[in-house]
């Protein structure tokens, strides 16, 4: 019993002829959707709004740069104590 519908033949490709159209075209319906998307779904914040964020991400960053920093000293301080 043969196995193979393509005894004697070559491979014939799942979408004959058609393969770069149809991804072509998937990709021009993608990027149209992602146009779509970023100009009437998306909501972008205010230029108050992006300031306040941003001096809350600085704040925050220096907060916790100068946490490592104390607990970098402290750990340097008592492992010269332990290990003079």
């Amino acid at each position: 019993a043969l196995v193979s519908k393509t005894r004697c033949r070559e491979f014939e490709p799942l979408f004959p002829c058609k393969f770069d159209t149809y991804m072509f075209k998937k990709f021009i319906q993608y990027c149209k959707d992602s146009y779509k998307e970023l100009a009437h779904k998306t909501t972008w914040p205010t230029l108050s709004e992006l300031s306040h964020s941003a001096v809350v991400v600085l704040t925050a960053s220096i907060v916790i740069a100068l946490v490592v920093f104390a607990m970098d000293k402290v750990f340097h301080l008592v492992m010269t104590t332990v290990y003079p």
